[in-house]
């Protein structure tokens, strides 16, 4: 003979087995509303671009920054600004990390002397030729023929 229970997440009425009652079951409706009632996490926002998201208890418990993300692309963006210079694991020693520092600083890359604009023929010039100095006051961006001319024309002053 059917039992009648009471569904734990719609209140509504429905008819289960008794066996299924002994053995756990016969606590929801559907299986919409089990799927429903299952879920025991919560919803945060994503700490790049504040897109609301569900996230598992298990989840929640494993972040170790314990910021979360929508998805890959927001978390690598997050990533990508805090695990630079030092922080990096593939840091060595940052002798060469003067263009990203330009580009992390939003300097425009145009030269400097000629104003072209392409990517491909511009290079970053140290004021006080001195390459352990990556300071943006001390940077420059030139193209690759104005940067010969800095370098070896004492004529031109840059």
């Amino acid at each position: 003979m059917p039992l009648l229970k009471i569904c734990k997440l719609c209140n509504k009425v429905f008819r289960t087995k008794p066996f299924i009652v002994r053995n756990g079951g016969g606590k929801y409706c559907s299986a919409k509303c089990h799927h429903e009632g299952m879920k025991n996490g919560r919803i945060v926002s994503c700490h790049s671009c504040g897109e609301k998201v569900y996230k598992t208890l298990k989840a929640l418990r494993i972040s170790k920054s314990k910021t979360y993300f929508c998805t890959k692309s927001c978390q690598t963006t997050w990533r990508n600004s805090i695990f630079i210079g030092i922080k990096h694991a593939n840091w060595i020693d940052g002798k060469y990390s003067y263009r990203g520092v330009m580009e992390r600083n939003k300097v425009p890359p145009i030269c400097n002397l000629c104003k072209t604009t392409d990517k491909r023929v511009l290079a970053v010039h140290h004021i006080d030729k001195n390459k352990r100095n990556n300071d943006v006051g001390n940077l420059m961006w030139l193209c690759h023929n104005c940067h010969h001319l800095a370098h070896y024309h004492d004529a031109l002053a840059v």
